[in-house]
C-alpha cells in the first residue's frame, strides 16, 4: 500500500493545474517546512513539560555549553542565538525574574555578563536529556545510516545558504 503525505497531494495539485511549472523543489522544501514546524511543536510540547519555552532553552543551553562557569557576556548571547539586543535583555530580565541566571558585575562596567544560577544549571542538565530523547524519537523512523546521511545532505545545504561559522580551538 502506497503512502502519502500533505506535500505529495501539494505536488500533484499543482501539476495537474500547472503542468508547465516545475514543482519538484516542493518535495523536498514543502517537507523541510512541514517537518520543521511538526518538530518544533513536539519538542514545544517538550518543554512545556519542564515549564520553559524554546527561547529560554536556547539561552539555558548557549551558557551551558560555554563552560565553567556557565556564563556569557550579554553580547555573546545575542551572537550565539541571533536576537536583537533588545530581545536578549528581555530574555534576561524574565529568565532573571524565574531565577534561571543573574546579571554579574564585569570588569567593564559597560558589559553585562550573565551566569547560569544553580537552578538554571540544573534545569538544562534535565531538560537537555529529554530534549536528546525527544530528537531520538523524531528520527527513529530512519536507520543511524539514514541519519548520517540526511546530516550530511542538510549540512551542505546550510553552507550553500552561508550558514558556516568557526569551530573553537580548543
Amino acid at each position: 500500500m502506497a503512502e502519502y503525505d500533505v506535500v505529495d497531494r501539494v505536488v500533484n495539485q499543482w501539476n495537474r493545474e500547472r503542468p508547465d511549472v516545475d514543482v519538484a523543489p516542493l518535495e523536498v522544501i514543502g517537507r523541510i517546512s512541514r517537518l520543521s514546524r511538526v518538530i518544533d511543536r513536539i519538542i514545544g510540547e517538550n518543554y512545556a513539560r519542564h515549564g520553559i519555552e524554546y527561547w529560554m532553552f536556547d539561552v539555558l543551553a548557549t551558557l551551558r555549553r560555554s563552560g565553567e562557569p556557565f556564563e556569557l557576556s550579554a553580547g555573546q548571547l545575542v551572537q550565539q542565538t541571533m536576537v536583537t539586543t533588545g530581545a536578549m535583555t528581555n530574555r534576561i530580565d524574565r529568565m532573571e525574574q524565574r531565577g534561571f541566571v543573574e546579571r554579574v558585575a564585569a570588569e567593564d562596567r559597560r558589559k553585562v555578563i550573565v551566569r547560569l544560577t544553580p537552578e538554571g544549571l540544573e534545569l538544562v542538565d534535565e531538560v537537555i536529556v529529554t530534549h536528546m530523547e525527544t530528537e531520538q524519537e523524531i528520527l527513529s523512523a530512519l536507520s543511524g545510516r539514514q541519519r548520517e546521511e540526511l546530516a550530511r545532505l542538510l549540512k551542505k545545504a546550510l553552507l550553500h545558504l552561508g550558514d558556516e561559522v568557526e569551530l573553537p580551538t580548543s
